[in-house]
């Protein structure tokens, strides 16, 4: 039978990247790890990682052990908060836009914290499509992104109403259309991107053919690029606020390509206590206009 103090062991190893981190993350030694795995994989009969010059990589059985051990781990600890009557707590692994992060999540995160000591929040930032990603395979518990999947695994709660701006170095003349701005480079994260295919779809289909692309991890790098003549982005007008110095012009787009509203992802099936209260503490936070239009799916 499988152990859950081994199942926890092995979820540590996956996440941790390796036995040394892990065992220093659970404060055990390596050789304690290296056993309760190996006693894991006699249990399960299933090799659960394969060795290559001192690394580990999952292999398939582990890869299938993965998902159904941290349901099982998330169920204990939902059982034994609900037994002992108990606020949410543990570990909620989030994701969020660096947008998000910059400009919203501060408050929120605060809040929250306040609400529920007992919850460790792990957050993690990337593109849009790299956190749906995450979501759907159970390596993020909830997220913050740009555009809700169409996928029937996940549900949204529409949020952050956000105006996307377009901008260029100081001294630019008015950008009134695509031609205002030809020849310039795109400067944006990388592929997964939702703003970034906002982008495109505004200068025009061929765009993501013949327009030349810098890409960036941070809007500090993003805003200094644009800043220096480099070429033009698109962002958030809430996170350009939290830049007052940033040398750069901003330029309205049409609302088709400008407004959007940043929703939390979650797994419809599988949200924990810890993903379960921060919607509801979201829900009554949004103004009466976002609850109008909210559909959760």
């Amino acid at each position: 039978m499988l152990e859950l103090g081994d199942l926890r062991i092995f979820v540590a190893v996956v996440r941790e990247g390796g036995i040394l981190k892990a065992a220093r993350k659970l404060h055990r030694v390596p050789s304690s790890i290296t056993t309760r795995i190996q006693r894991l994989e006699a249990t399960s009969g299933t090799q659960l990682f394969h060795r290559h010059k001192q690394r580990l990589h999952l292999s398939p059985g582990g890869e299938l052990l993965l998902g159904y051990a941290e349901k099982l781990l998330r169920l204990s600890d939902e059982a034994s908060s609900a037994l002992a009557g108990s606020a949410p707590a543990g570990l909620l692994r989030l994701g969020a836009l660096e947008s998000t992060t910059a400009s919203r999540l501060p408050e929120v995160l605060a809040a929250y914290h306040a609400t529920y000591p007992e919850v460790r929040i792990e957050l993690t930032t990337g593109t849009n499509d790299a956190l749906t990603a995450a979501v759907l395979d159970r390596r993020l518990d909830a997220a913050f992104v740009a555009e809700p999947a169409a996928a029937p695994e996940l549900s949204h709660l529409p949020l952050f109403a956000e105006r996307l701006v377009l901008i260029t170095p100081r001294g630019h003349r008015a950008v009134r259309g695509p031609a205002d701005v030809a020849g310039r480079s795109v400067i944006a994260f990388p592929n997964g991107c939702a703003y970034r295919r906002r982008l495109y779809r505004w200068l025009g289909e061929t765009s993501t053919a013949t327009t030349r692309v810098l890409d960036l991890g941070s809007y500090h790098a993003i805003v200094a690029c644009v800043g220096s003549g480099t070429g033009i982005a698109l962002m958030p007008e809430s996170v350009l606020d939290t830049l007052p110095l940033a040398a750069v012009e901003r330029h309205r787009l049409p609302r088709q390509h400008a407004d959007v509203v940043t929703p939390l992802i979650w797994r419809t099936e599988e949200a924990s206590g810890a993903v379960v209260a921060l919607r509801e503490q979201l829900g009554r936070r949004r103004p009466a206009a976002s609850r109008r239009r909210a559909v959760v799916t």
